[in-house]
């Protein structure tokens, strides 16, 4: 069964290591702060989960989660990821991360800034838009009825059927949105970052499907340079 690394293991990355766990994938969860501040959410997962550094879970990884603040990518492990599948959760926001020219003036994405750090590693765009707690209550076993789907975005096509297997086994369904240079239609403030799985108030979430997140993300637009 494949090993699943995080950098990266808050609301989201955690989120998703106890879904893989419960998938079965054996999980190696990091964080900036050492591996010994993770012992509970590792204790919470159970034998499936471990604790290690950042470089230790993007070497020991198949599949490598990175949920850290955008500022903060550039201090991603690109030589230990090379050549890895890497699922980017991150998100620019200006507010926190300081303001980045090529994403304010959408020469770029956010996700396409951190391939380039990446270098070889094919990156992923997926989980992004999509609250935490919905996240960890939506998922669906495959056929049923009210399974949600969720976006990928990506430059290389083996990596995105590696992310969509992936997010079958955990519970979801998978939109293509294209290359990472469109990813910027799932972004922050976007019709598809969001409100397609519900209201922030709403812990449960509301299950979408296919049809209404592929709607969401055509009414994405951006403002006339």
């Amino acid at each position: 069964m494949t090993t699943v690394g995080f950098i990266g293991s808050g609301n989201i990355g955690g989120t998703v290591a106890r879904l893989a766990a419960k998938a079965g994938y054996d999980v190696v969860v990091s964080n900036s702060r050492g591996p010994e501040t993770l012992a509970g959410l590792v204790a919470e997962i159970g034998p499936k989960a471990r604790a290690a550094t950042a470089a230790e879970a993007a070497t020991t990884g198949d599949i490598v989660v990175v949920s850290v603040p955008f500022h903060a990518h550039t201090t991603l492990p690109a030589e230990e990821l090379a050549g890895k599948v890497v699922l980017d959760t991150d998100n620019y926001y200006p507010q926190r991360d300081g303001q980045v020219a090529e994403l304010d003036e959408g020469t770029l994405t956010s996700a396409e800034l951190e391939q380039q750090h990446l270098k070889a590693a094919k990156v992923v765009k997926v989980f992004n838009n999509i609250f935490f707690k919905h996240l960890g209550n939506l998922a669906r076993p495959q056929g049923a009825g009210d399974r949600t789907s969720l976006t990928i975005a990506g430059d290389d096509a083996e990596a995105k059927q590696a992310a969509t297997a992936f997010l079958d086994a955990i519970g979801y369904d998978a939109v293509d949105v294209g290359p990472l240079s469109e990813s910027w239609r799932v972004e922050p403030g976007q019709p598809a970052y969001g409100p397609p799985y519900g209201s922030f108030e709403d812990p449960i979430g509301t299950p979408a499907s296919a049809e209404t997140v592929r709607a969401a993300v055509a009414a994405a637009s951006r403002p006339a340079s």
